[in-house]
């Protein structure tokens, strides 16, 4: 067996860079940034008002009350075709451009107008409710940089910009196979020797997630012909994911067929726990994840391999390594040789520190522990007994895109 740090390492070394393509604004949230998005226009253009009032020169209302003459409007997308001088104001809105010759703007509360005379109330410094010209961004300016997976606030920014297309990474294709005789689909017949199976749908919304595109190629049963009829989905993807029928036995099939068919493996069994058998390779150039069937194995180890894989391909740092800790809320006792990945609760507590409480069942099978789980305790191998207290790392288990 190797370690988690060493196959994470062999995995994260075999993936390759995504390229970029380029896509509309309306169809890039979400999508992670191939290039730096650079704005092609200045915002605002002009210096504009803030407020609804008057543009005036300040030294004009530095004493007030300031008797000025109005001679003319600049609403929102028009200018005032003049020039303010001494003793003369001009009607603006908020977003109209500020004439030529004013340096600040009135608010209208401050203000009385009879006709085409205002009084100003309150005087105002130069400056006050102007918006410079540049003020949010300028032409040439690196708006949202490489790397940066776009929210709603980044489409609007880009559109703000000016950017109507994005060049970003393509969505990794990513292939899962389920095997085996034992499962059936969600609502499908269930006969007497049979379970729901869960994997597939998991590590799909975890893939999608993350950032890829999951593609289902559906459940293989244990017999040669329908591994080899279904191994030919992965034509067009960029990764493979086999679920269950990893490990050794009679009905274990994946390793000896998809052998014939250009599998080459890379290693096979971790040091980890949940999750020993876990294989990984390439099948006819295209990397292979091959993931025990347990459903809290197989999304164990989608956190700890699949994640950073994809978000390698698509040229991000792995975040699993970002230091966590809580303290324990019960004792734990010696671990053996694998890395120990137990579900457990997470508090804070009133002094604002984070406490792990681990279940008191972690049976791999049990994907209700994992669903209500709020992080996972890692314990390193032959770790020494633990005592609620102790300080451990953690994995949050909503802290990442894929939300598991």
């Amino acid at each position: 067996m190797i370690s988690v740090e060493e196959a994470r390492q062999r995995i994260l070394d075999a993936m390759s860079l995504q390229p970029a393509e380029v896509v509309g604004i309306a169809e890039a949230h979400r999508r992670y940034l191939a290039d730096d998005v650079i704005a092609r226009v200045t915002q605002p253009p002009v210096s504009v008002s803030a407020m609804d009032g008057y543009a005036v020169r300040a030294a004009d209302v530095a004493s007030v009350p300031a008797d000025l003459s109005c001679i003319g409007e600049a609403p929102a997308g028009q200018a005032f075709d003049g020039r303010i001088a001494a003793g003369e104001t001009v009607r603006i809105f908020t977003g109209g451009p500020l004439p030529d010759g004013a340096d600040a703007i009135v608010i209208q509360e401050d203000t009385e107008r009879h006709g085409d005379r205002v009084t100003v109330r309150e005087g105002v410094g130069p400056g006050r409710y102007v918006r410079p010209a540049g003020l949010d961004f300028r032409a040439g300016d690196i708006g949202l940089p490489a790397g940066r997976r776009l929210t709603a606030r980044d489409i609007g920014l880009a559109a703000a910009m000016n950017v109507p297309w994005l060049s970003v990474r393509r969505r990794p294709r990513i292939a899962l196979l389920a095997t085996g005789d034992e499962i059936v689909r969600p609502g499908e017949p269930i006969g007497d020797s049979q379970i729901v199976s869960s994997n597939a749908l998991a590590l799909a919304a975890l893939i999608d997630g993350v950032g890829g595109i999951p593609v289902d190629l559906g459940i293989a049963r244990d017999n040669e012909a329908s591994l080899r009829q279904i191994a030919d989905g992965v034509r067009g993807a960029d990764f493979l994911v086999t679920l269950g029928g990893a490990s050794v036995g009679d009905h274990d099939l994946v390793q000896s067929v998809l052998g014939d068919e250009g599998l080459d493996v890379g290693f096979w069994r971790i040091a980890m726990r949940p999750g020993k058998p876990l294989m990984f390779g390439s099948m006819r150039g295209i990397p292979m994840l091959g993931l025990p069937g347990n459903p809290v194995s197989s999304l164990v180890c989608g956190l700890i391999f699949l994640y950073p894989a994809i978000r390698a391909m698509l040229g991000l740092q792995d975040r699993l390594d970002l230091p966590v800790t809580a303290v324990l809320g019960s004792d734990l006792g010696e671990n053996d040789r694998r890395q120990d990945y137990l579900r457990a609760n997470l508090e804070r507590r009133d002094n604002g520190e984070l406490c792990a409480t681990p279940f008191n069942r972690q049976d791999s099978s049990m994907l209700s522990f994992l669903a209500n789980a709020s992080c996972l305790i890692v314990r390193p191998p032959h770790a020494p007994p633990a005592k609620a207290g102790d300080r451990v790392d953690i994995l949050l288990l909503e802290h990442h895109e894929i939300g598991i």
